[in-house]
């Protein structure tokens, strides 16, 4: 082991002491170093020494992303810029780009929360792993890269552009580990399967993240490439990948508590949640230097579990995630996720999990349309059936959402493939 993995199993008392003494340290630091918290604490009648350990955390104001793009680009950093030895960023394609700045150490850091999470998914020296993750300004590429360095693995940085090309040398190099997108894995299964190569490679475990994906869609991975599939969570304002990671029994994702504290919230009230109730996960950064974050709302839906793992492991488990607070559709008053559409499409024979959800708004009602691909033996002239399965994926669309959709039944292949995050929804509400 590279770093001290009594971390992950210390007793919860050990870890809350351990946590609460970076907390009290880092509310310290922010305050003096950052104006922008100094006068939001000030405006909540917050002082440093208020904050005597996690269990004061509730006293501190949130942070949101839009905090982060009222301070663009370097307003929340905490150290002077000739401390920042890198900076990663957003795409900026709903606003201000999100900008993120790392010291050496939140680097070190970083590379040690990565490590760990490629341990649980049995990925160490002697493993050959393909980074297909963008490189540059998003933090999956990167993040990866160092993390895979770190455990000693040999890393291909193969980014995301060319299938063709991956797949090669996926099966000349040997690979044996991939980090990618879910939905993009899929797509490389199926290109494996189309040129003959899936019998020939030595894949056996795969890191998939920087999208929702549900249970369904992991065993279907595991199904289709005979590997291991593991789920890695994080996001670039709070540190990038690493920040949690599912193990072998994929009981939910293990959270590097020594240093990100989690609380689940209710998103309406903003009142904080207790254990294995569902809400918005928020992230305090414990032990960040370049951008520390008190109280960080991610948007994201999960719940927490402290109860030990099977693995052994002692740390928080955050549950798969619904979706995000801000990626919810509502139609006609109802609350829709498209993981909701995924679940569903999985769990019947003949779908495949590409999908395009369509939101219109006709004579002032919304409608939604979901196009599925499905397997190429329903276009063989067997309407009838093809007519059936239509039906069929409605009524089980609407047991899963609450709500009567239209379906359209697409061939193989027909929706567009996506290298990077998968796109599953269209709303043209938006355009008009």
């Amino acid at each position: 082991m590279i770093w001290n993995e009594a971390k992950e199993c210390m007793s919860r008392d050990e870890l809350m002491h351990l946590q609460s003494k970076r907390l009290v340290k880092q509310v310290e630091r922010v305050y003096h170093n950052v104006e922008f918290y100094r006068k939001k604490m000030q405006s909540a009648g917050v002082e440093p020494g208020d904050i005597k350990g996690v269990e004061d955390v509730y006293k501190l104001p949130y942070t949101t992303k839009d905090d982060l793009r009222d301070t663009y680009p370097f307003g929340l950093f905490a150290t002077p810029m000739s401390e920042i030895v890198r900076v990663h960023a957003s795409s900026g394609t709903t606003g201000k780009a999100t900008v993120v700045g790392y010291t050496r150490r939140d680097i070190e850091i970083w590379q040690e929360c990565v490590a760990r999470a490629l341990t649980m998914a049995g990925v160490g020296k002697g493993d050959i792993i393909q980074v297909a993750y963008g490189y540059g300004l998003f933090t999956g590429g990167l993040g990866a890269h160092y993390g895979a360095e770190y455990v000693g693995a040999t890393v291909v940085p193969q980014s995301t552009g060319n299938t063709k090309k991956l797949i090669t040398m996926m099966n000349d190099f040997g690979t044996t580990a991939i980090a990618c997108t879910p939905s993009y894995l899929l797509h490389i299964a199926e290109t494996l399967e189309n040129e003959g190569l899936l019998g020939s490679i030595k894949l056996k475990s795969a890191i998939c993240g920087a999208e929702p994906w549900t249970e369904a869609m992991r065993l279907q991975i595991e199904e289709k490439l005979q590997i291991k599939a593991h789920d890695i969570y994080g996001l670039s304002e709070v540190m990038g990948p690493g920040v949690a990671c599912d193990c072998e029994f994929h009981q939910g994702l293990h959270v590097a508590e020594d240093h990100f504290l989690p609380e689940i919230i209710d998103p309406e009230t903003l009142d904080p949640l207790d254990a294995n109730q569902p809400g918005e996960l928020v992230f305090t950064t414990l032990t960040k230097e370049g951008l520390p974050l008190l109280r960080y709302r991610t948007k994201d839906l999960t719940s927490i579990s402290y109860d030990k793992c099977d693995c052994g492991r002692t740390s928080a488990r955050i549950s798969r995630f619904k979706g995000r607070s801000d990626d919810m559709l509502i139609i006609r008053g109802v609350n829709v996720f498209p993981s909701q559409i995924e679940a569903a499409l999985l769990e019947m024979s003949g779908t495949t999990p590409h999908y395009m959800m369509i939101v219109d708004r006709v004579n002032n009602l919304d409608t939604l349309e979901v196009q599925v691909e499905v397997e190429e033996r329903f276009f063989s002239d067997q309407i009838k059936e093809l007519e059936n399965l239509s039906k069929q994926i409605a009524r089980t669309i609407q047991m899963a959402i609450g709500l009567a959709v239209k379906v359209k039944l697409v061939e193989p292949k027909t929706l567009e493939r996506f290298e990077g995050k998968s796109k599953h929804v269209i709303d043209n509400r938006k355009l008009v």
